[in-house]
């Protein structure tokens, strides 16, 4: 059966059962950032469980009992339980889009705007990944457009590291008029397919 991406979060909680502390574990499914919920089946030799709604959770007592059914916990009810998980998990991937003139590895004036924010993304995160890809739109030929893309993304890959970003932590790929934003008929000026996109990890 097919799933979606999913996140789990899992934690070892303490529980009052008949006047003793009983350790159980408990799944949760949140989120992806974009509001993206998979599907999740727990099992363990006693049977299982799907979730596959929101903040949905199953606790498991162990391998010969079977999950219980699941319930949905509230946003408060995941932070005080999961405080710890929570502020452990890395940051989601934070992406920019930069702008070329037609035909130039020269940034248009809003996209160069935009680079303090790129800096400051990998400043604050430490980023130790960061993916620059360069692209062009379908005027002119197949393999000018490809040393065209490379030009762009080594543009901003320089900027970058001119700004404190560690070399060898980013990687430089040239898609030419490959993997268009927007997709046209050759030879179509398309401003939104002529750009360096970057990938903050």
């Amino acid at each position: 059966m097919a799933k979606n991406i999913i996140r789990v979060l899992f934690a070892s909680v303490i529980l009052l059962s008949a006047g003793c502390q009983t350790p159980k574990s408990m799944v949760v499914l949140i989120p992806d950032p974009d509001g993206a919920v998979g599907t999740l089946e727990v099992i363990n030799e006693a049977g299982n469980q799907i979730l596959s709604g929101a903040n949905q959770a199953v606790r498991i007592k162990d391998r010969s009992t079977r999950p219980s059914e699941a319930v949905a916990l509230s946003g408060d009810k995941i932070r005080a339980t999961f405080a710890d998980a929570l502020a452990a998990r890395p940051l989601p991937p934070e992406k920019f889009i930069l702008y070329f003139k037609a035909d130039s590895h020269e940034l248009v004036a809003d996209s160069s705007a935009l680079l303090p924010q790129i800096i400051q993304a990998i400043s604050k995160r430490g980023a130790t990944e960061i993916a620059v890809s360069g692209h062009t739109d379908k005027v002119g030929a197949q393999d000018y457009n490809y040393r065209l893309s490379l030009e762009r993304a080594r543009e901003v890959f320089a900027v970058l590291v001119a700004n404190g970003a560690v070399a060898e932590n980013i990687t430089v790929t040239s898609h030419g008029e490959g993997n268009p934003l927007v997709k046209t008929a050759d030879e179509v000026a398309e401003p939104r397919n002529r750009r360096v996109e970057v990938v903050v990890k």
